[in-house]
């Protein structure tokens, strides 16, 4: 098949990784380049990265609708146009070139997660079971009918990123089985229930600051669920401490409060976790062991106060 590939982070890499071993990806849409970090460095996205190792032409819009996306796309005549955590739109006009239609590739168990963070507030929610969603689009977001999905069970301890991960190489694998079965037209979609869909929204900062006074579970999802960004956080000495890995235990004190040091191990409303990876403002994420080498901290202090 004559494929037109759309996508921008990680997520979409193995997707298209996949693709270019079986057909012919024509040409590869992505966001532009964004500075990234304390220099403002301009900085290609991942897709990008991935399209110009395999030798495909990429092009980079603002925006779909107010470029020469739609002319390009046409004269490029694709069997299908398959995207994945693009980022953009998609205009009615592109959505209606490719013969076996614009394809997506989803990480949640549609219509469950509709929007842009659905791998992550799966982990927030502490929910046990996810998975990855093909669907032909439409004009809404997340809307269109149901291709194929592939289930992933989710461990108690996994993060965001790791359950990320997962379903990224997960999606790369049922997009080949799916666009297989679009040109054998074996496909059956089904209409999503648009009475059980739930909306992802993006995570931010005010997400972070953890309230010890809820149950470790609670917490407990909150860390890896902001992990391995925006990051669950508290404060400790005025500073500010980010989470990034703890495991659930037993345990009964004020809200916060240190239990034990070895290992570092905090009270919340009804239970206590053990924090396994933190960082210190101004300094390097490190196990908890080695943060409290160079950080004496005593059994009873309370901390995020």
């Amino acid at each position: 098949m004559n494929v037109v590939f759309m996508g921008t982070p990680d997520f979409a890499v193995p997707s298209l990784e996949n693709i270019a071993k079986v057909h012919f990806v024509q040409a590869v849409f992505t966001q532009p380049d964004k500075p990234v970090g304390r220099k403002m460095i301009l900085t290609p996205s991942d897709v990008k990265v991935c399209a110009e190792k395999l030798g495909i032409p990429v092009y980079q819009p603002v925006k779909l609708k107010d470029s020469d996306s739609y002319e390009i796309i046409k004269e490029l005549n694709p069997d299908v146009i398959v995207v994945v955590a693009y980022g953009q739109i998609l205009p009615e006009n592109i959505l209606n070139i490719p013969k076996y239609g614009c394809i997506n590739v989803h990480g949640s168990l549609l219509p469950k997660y509709r929007g842009a963070a659905p791998i992550q507030w799966s982990v927030l929610n502490g929910d046990k079971v996810t998975g990855v969603t093909t669907m032909y689009m439409e004009k809404g977001l997340d809307t269109g009918d149901i291709l194929e999905t592939k289930e992933y069970e989710i461990g108690i301890n996994d993060t965001a990123g790791e359950v990320f991960d997962t379903l990224a190489e997960m999606g790369g694998k049922l997009i080949l089985d799916t666009l297989e079965k679009a040109e054998k037209g074996e496909l059956h979609p089904i209409k999503q229930d648009d009475s059980k869909s739930s909306y992802a929204k993006m995570l931010d900062k005010s997400m972070c600051n953890i309230d010890f006074s809820k149950t470790n579970l609670q917490v407990h999802n909150q860390v890896r669920g902001l992990s391995p960004w925006p990051v669950a956080s508290t404060k400790l000495n005025g500073k500010v401490l980010k989470i990034f890995e703890t495991r659930l235990t037993e345990g009964k004190g004020k809200p916060g409060e240190i239990l034990n040091t070895n290992p570092l191990t905090i009270a919340c409303g009804e239970g206590a976790v053990v924090v396994n990876t933190v960082q210190l403002q101004g300094k390097k994420k490190m196990d908890s062991k080695a943060f409290l080498q160079g950080h004496k901290l005593e059994k009873g202090t309370v901390i995020g106060e």
